[in-house]
């Protein structure tokens, strides 16, 4: 009897090809298409892609979990001036659990997504450079990634676009989708508004607190920003600071956004059972290849980086993310 596993069917490339690559590895695959409630061709692609692969193929409704779990954290963060990341807060909140509740009920352990990373005993690893996905997958927790399978972890996306057209899948040509689920068009100020999360108009401020300008509203900024401020002067300006509490946006030429120390909260460790003295580490502080050498050493609850070349404008809400090797010792929420 076949393994049975339960596969993220997105109706994209990606879980297409995976869904493939599971079968002729010898798994019973069971498609599950997440709802949010937002139509577009999503539902009917992986509808597609099952029927052609003679997949079972069904649908969770998620919107009541996304709202709570990721939705309102996420407005709830630019309200205070972070600037949040709401796939890396999905993934172990929602989606991997509904794809865990289904296998359950299929009587499996085993759930799979499209990502571009690698599981080894319940560590997660990086997948290939050009398209690794890990960063977003490091608030997963171990239990998790003991029963998870990602196919594409060897694979590029060039690849996987290769095989899909040599698997005969409906969707090989089908554009990759880089915005935020709940936000197709990309415009997370306009989102925030529509939903009664906006901030007030308030003053772009210098250092020392003079008025430059005004500002549209904090959720329109993030630390480290230049482009889109609309203010002159005698350079370039950049976000230094987010000051909800005035409604403020300071602004400066960029040269103090370096960081040599940066704090973090509520680490999730995966390929250590702890942190009980300092760790050589490289550091993502964004989702980017960009890896940075660093000493993580453990702060009360929390966590400490001490940089060995300062980091430009760690920013509160995202994520860092500690590696060793291609392994990934855990992460933690920049603050």
């Amino acid at each position: 009897m076949k393994e049975p596993i339960v596969l993220g069917l997105s109706g994209g490339v990606d879980s297409a090809v995976a869904a493939t690559l599971l079968q002729r590895q010898g798994f019973a695959v069971t498609g599950l298409y997440l709802d949010i409630g937002l139509g577009g061709s999503g539902k009917e692609d992986a509808a597609a892609v099952a029927d052609r692969l003679g997949i079972p193929f069904q649908t969770a409704d998620i919107r009541q979990e996304l709202e709570r779990e990721v939705c309102a954290p996420f407005a709830a963060g630019y309200l205070a001036g972070r600037t949040p990341l709401p796939c890396a807060m999905c993934n172990p909140t929602v989606k991997f659990p509904a794809l865990f509740r289904l296998a359950e009920e299929l009587g499996g352990r085993y759930v799979s997504t499209g990502h571009y990373a690698n599981v080894d005993n319940g560590v997660l690893k990086k997948g290939r450079p050009a398209n690794d996905q890990s960063y977003m997958l490091a608030r997963l927790t171990r239990e998790q990634l003991q029963n998870v399978i990602f196919p594409l972890g060897n694979y590029e996306k060039r690849e996987v676009r290769a095989l899909a057209k040599d698997f005969g899948i409906p969707v090989a040509d089908k554009p990759d989708s880089m915005e935020i689920c709940f936000i197709p068009d990309g415009d997370y100020a306009a989102w925030l508004e529509e939903h009664g999360f906006s901030t007030p108009e308030g003053n772009f401020v210098d250092k020392e607190g003079h008025v430059l300008a005004r500002h549209k509203g904090i959720h329109h900024y993030t630390l480290g920003q230049g482009r889109g401020l609309g203010v002159s002067g005698p350079h370039r300006y950049y976000v230094s600071a987010i000051r909800p509490e005035t409604n403020e946006v300071v602004l400066s030429d960029g040269s103090d956004l370096g960081r040599e120390v940066v704090h973090g909260v509520q680490p999730n460790w995966i390929a250590v059972e702890g942190l009980t003295e300092p760790m050589e580490v490289t550091v993502r502080l964004r989702h980017s290849r960009t890896e940075q050498a660093a000493v993580l050493s453990p702060e009360g609850e929390g966590i400490r980086l001490d940089m060995k070349n300062p980091a430009r404008a760690p920013t509160p809400g995202q994520l860092a993310v500690f590696y060793q090797g291609d392994a990934v010792v855990g992460s933690a929420w920049i603050v």
